[in-house]
């Protein structure tokens, strides 16, 4: 990150500007993911017109974020702009208005502002990049990227390539923490979801590979996010929600970590602050790869408050954009049965039981291990009055 210009007619300004970038580095290294280079070395471009390029190639970076800082009476103006370092091309870029009232209270909002919408701009980026790449020219990190873009996809198929891509980044590089924690989410992501392996199977891999991830990063946010799944989805919502704070205290705004901590919620019978957590996570990183999957947590927590309105409407809206995945179509049923509109819940009934029959025998006639028996029978109530006759 780059040092931003003060574009202002007050040269006292400059502590301002350079107060924000370094507030912004110091965020940035937060993230897991970003390698972020240093404010002693990023700040000697300071007042030098350099290319993106060369700098790309001096520092040895992938991106380069730059800014600028102009006030007028008591308003301020920042701007910020995310560049490809190889190609010059611009990934993300934002313009902040603020009424300078509390400077330092400013500084604070718009660094947060920044950090927030950068590393997923970075991480959409990186997909792209590596979905530029052969197959047979992936590195570690392109790999992982690769097997990220294909859960995005939310279908079997893909669940099923994003496991090899995983894999791939593994055994390119064993000692890269985000290919374990990459192969755990989608193994059991792929069982939970698609039925791609046995549940308990998929369970114990998944968290034998997220514990191997922290063992080879203990500060990585994202593998304890990883392993925070684990043990919820085993029923342990306690553990889970000390490895989501975990997380969540080396990467405060970490969307994975928030999404992580929202399950662990609403499956310990407290769905309100876990829908709250579920749609924090959703804000800080709309584009991640699990997003269909927060997405149906939060309707798990809408019907668990029983507000079954917001969650047939969330769960239809859940359909129109990931029409493949099943677990919708069952939340839709309860909720629709629940508001007594019967026609239309044995429809989504018959579609909830028709997509993958086994999903519907493994959470309905069966109780998957995070969920808590009064909230299985919550949610029979509602597929009884749609219909079901189990």
């Amino acid at each position: 990150m780059l040092p931003f210009t003060n574009m202002s007619a007050d040269p006292e300004q400059e502590f301002f500007a350079d107060g924000i970038a370094e507030d912004v580095i110091t965020a940035l290294s937060r993230y897991p993911s970003l390698f972020v280079i240093a404010r002693n070395s990023s700040f000697t471009y300071k007042a030098r017109a350099v290319d993106v390029k060369q700098i790309g190639r001096e520092m040895g970076v992938c991106y380069v974020l730059e800014g600028s800082l102009r006030k007028a009476g008591n308003r301020l103006r920042v701007t910020a702009q995310l560049v490809e370092a190889e190609t010059g091309r611009h990934v993300w870029a934002e313009r902040y208005d603020r009424d300078l009232a509390d400077i330092f209270a400013v500084q604070d909002e718009i660094t947060e502002a920044v950090t927030i919408a950068i590393a997923p701009a970075i991480a959409n980026a990186e997909r792209q990049r590596a979905l530029r790449k052969a197959p047979a020219s992936l590195d570690a990190w392109a790999a992982y990227q690769r097997g990220l873009w294909h859960m995005g996809k939310a279908n079997a198929e893909d669940y099923a390539l994003a496991e090899g891509f995983f894999q791939k980044s593994i055994e390119l590089d064993p000692n890269f923490s985000g290919g374990y924690r990459g192969l755990a989410f989608a193994q059991f992501l792929g069982a939970s979801v698609f039925q791609l392996r046995s549940l308990p199977e998929a369970q114990a891999s998944a968290e034998g590979l997220a514990r191997r991830a922290i063992a080879l990063d203990v500060s990585d946010a994202e593998s304890r996010s990883i392993l925070s799944q684990t043990l919820s989805y085993r029923g342990d919502n306690e553990g889970a929600l000390v490895e989501a704070d975990r997380a969540l205290a080396i990467s405060p705004n970490l969307a994975f970590a928030h999404g992580r901590k929202g399950v662990a919620l609403v499956f310990s019978g407290r769905p309100k602050a876990g829908v709250t957590a579920l749609r924090a996570g959703m804000r800080l990183d709309p584009y991640a790869a699990d997003v269909p999957i927060r997405w149906i947590q939060v309707i798990c927590g809408l019907y668990f408050c029983r507000d079954y309105e917001a969650a047939a409407d969330e769960a239809k809206a859940l359909i129109r954009s990931y029409p493949d995945i099943p677990n919708p179509y069952r939340w839709l049923a309860a909720s629709l049965g629940a508001l007594g509109r019967i026609d239309e819940a044995k429809e989504a009934l018959t579609k909830a039981i028709a997509i993958t029959p086994a999903s519907f025998d493994m959470y309905v006639k069966n109780r998957v291990p995070w969920m808590r028996p009064e909230d299985h029978a919550h949610m029979l109530e509602g597929l009884r009055k749609a219909g079901w006759e189990g």
